[in-house]
C-alpha cells in the first residue's frame, strides 16, 4: 500500500480505536448498571451511544470519500473495506451495551438478575471488557497473534451463555416467565457482543495477511 494511502488511512484505524474504547467503556458501565439497579449509570451509557454512532459515521464517510476519490485497488482496497466493517461491527457492540443498560433502567429499581446469577453475569462482564481491550489492541497494533487470547474469551461466554439458557429451563427456576426472559435476553447480547469483537479480529487478519475473511455468525 502506498504512503499516499495509509496517511489517509491511519486517522480511520485512529477513530476505530477511539471507537472501540468507547464500546468497552459502554459495556463496563452497562455491566455495573445492571448489577447495581444504577438508573444514573444506565442513562450515561444510553445517551453516550449517540458519540459512537457519530465516530462509525465519520469513519464511512472518510472511507466512502477515498473510494470514491482515489479508487483504490488491491491491497489499499482491503484496507479500506476493512475498516468499513470494523466500524459497523463496533457500532453493533456499542448498541448491545445500550441493550443492556435499557434492560436496567426498565426494570429500576428492581435488579434485572436474581441474586444467584449475579456472579454469572459479573464474569460476563469481565470477560466482555478483556475481549475489547485485546480487540483495540489489535486494530491498533495489527498484531494477529490476539486473535487466539480473543477466540477463547468467545468461548467462555458462549459457555456462559449456553449455562444460563439451561438454568432458565430447569424445573427449579423459580423466578418466573419474566425473569427467564431478563436473563436470557441480556445473556444473548453480552454473547453477540463477543461475537462481533471476534469479527473485527478476523477482519484484521484479513487486512494484515490477505487470507480470506472468515466469517462470524452475528444473527
Amino acid at each position: 500500500m502506498t504512503s499516499a494511502y495509509a496517511e489517509q488511512l491511519d486517522p480511520v484505524y485512529g477513530e476505530l480505536v477511539q471507537i472501540t474504547t468507547l464500546v468497552g467503556s459502554a459495556m463496563n458501565r452497562a455491566t455495573q448498571s445492571l448489577l447495581d439497579a444504577d438508573l444514573a449509570m444506565a442513562e450515561a451509557v444510553i445517551d453516550a451511544d449517540a458519540q459512537i454512532d457519530t465516530l462509525t459515521s465519520d469513519v464511512e464517510d472518510r472511507c466512502f470519500d477515498i473510494i470514491a476519490l482515489q479508487h483504490p485497488d488491491g491491497e489499499a482496497l482491503r484496507v479500506v473495506i476493512g475498516a468499513l466493517r470494523i466500524a459497523a461491527s463496533l457500532e453493533r457492540m456499542g448498541d448491545l451495551a445500550e441493550h443492556v443498560a435499557k434492560q436496567a433502567r426498565m426494570r429500576y429499581p428492581r435488579i434485572s438478575v436474581p441474586l444467584e446469577l449475579r456472579a454469572t453475569f459479573a464474569e460476563m462482564g469481565g470477560l466482555a471488557e478483556a475481549i475489547v481491550s485485546k480487540t483495540g489492541s489489535v486494530i491498533a497494533t495489527k498484531d494477529v497473534a490476539l486473535a487466539a487470547d480473543i477466540a477463547r474469551h468467545d468461548v467462555e461466554i458462549d459457555r456462559l451463555h449456553r449455562e444460563l439458557f439451561t438454568i432458565v429451563l430447569m424445573p427449579s427456576w423459580s423466578h418466573g416467565v419474566e425473569a427467564a426472559i431478563d436473563v436470557t435476553l441480556l445473556s444473548r447480547y453480552y454473547e453477540r457482543y463477543a461475537d462481533h469483537a471476534v469479527s473485527v479480529t478476523r477482519r484484521v487478519v484479513t487486512i494484515v495477511t490477505g487470507e480470506p475473511y472468515v466469517g462470524v455468525s452475528l444473527n
